[in-house]
């Protein structure tokens, strides 16, 4: 009840002064591991999704189209200085993940990293991504996810009334998400915490040849 858009900005403004001293460190080899399955090629155009403040910026290649978005204009702010800083070309701006300011079929690559599992709506967000990419264009997930085989509980489920207000929700399954918008998966690798956090790269199906 407490998971809507209008919370997670207010929440993610307040978060952004001490978010990377919780998560860079601890994220710093999933982010690696998940970008590193990514078939990347110059001067593709890709979309960070949720950038938070750019802490996958010094993990992506320098010769492709950079665009970076998130919810809160605070965490876009320190996108930008982070990517200043660095030296990278990255537009900026601010973004709701599930109403996605781009057109059709614009991205070869759109990378979500820690967002599916804050999202009010998963299916509206990954529906926004699967609308921007290209025909056979990769999506690059990583994230935490209650096991595809295992439902989450009764008790799992009453936990989750809290953390999805404070943090995040627990109960969401990878494969049943990415198959309802259409994605097909071609890695999932567990990346930390006994498999809690997995890497997923999926693609969107290429056009068919008739």
């Amino acid at each position: 009840m407490f998971n809507t858009t209008a919370w997670n900005r207010l929440r993610y403004t307040a978060y952004a002064p001490f978010y990377d001293a919780i998560v860079a460190r601890i994220f710093r080899k999933p982010r690696r591991i998940a970008l590193g399955q990514v078939d990347w090629e110059p001067s593709m155009r890709v979309l960070l999704v949720g950038a938070g403040t750019g802490l996958d910026l010094p993990f992506l290649p320098h010769d492709i189209e950079l665009h970076a978005t998130d919810l809160a204009p605070a965490m876009v702010k320190r996108t930008a200085k982070r990517a200043e800083a660095l030296r990278r070309d990255v537009e900026c701006r601010v973004m709701d993940a599930e109403a996605l300011n781009y057109p059709d079929e614009y991205f070869d690559a759109v990378i979500m990293h820690l967002i599916i599992a804050v999202m009010p709506n998963p299916q509206r967000g990954l529906a926004e991504a699967q609308r921007v990419l290209k025909p056979g264009g990769q999506l690059c997930i990583m994230d935490k996810f209650q096991p595809d085989e295992q439902p989450a509980g009764a008790g799992r489920r009453l936990l989750n009334q809290l953390t999805s207000a404070l943090a995040t929700d627990i109960t969401r399954q990878a494969q049943p998400l990415l198959s309802e918008a259409g994605f097909i998966i071609r890695h999932d690798e567990p990346v930390l915490m006994n498999g809690l956090f997995r890497a997923l790269l999926a693609a969107k199906p290429a056009l068919s040849n008739r």
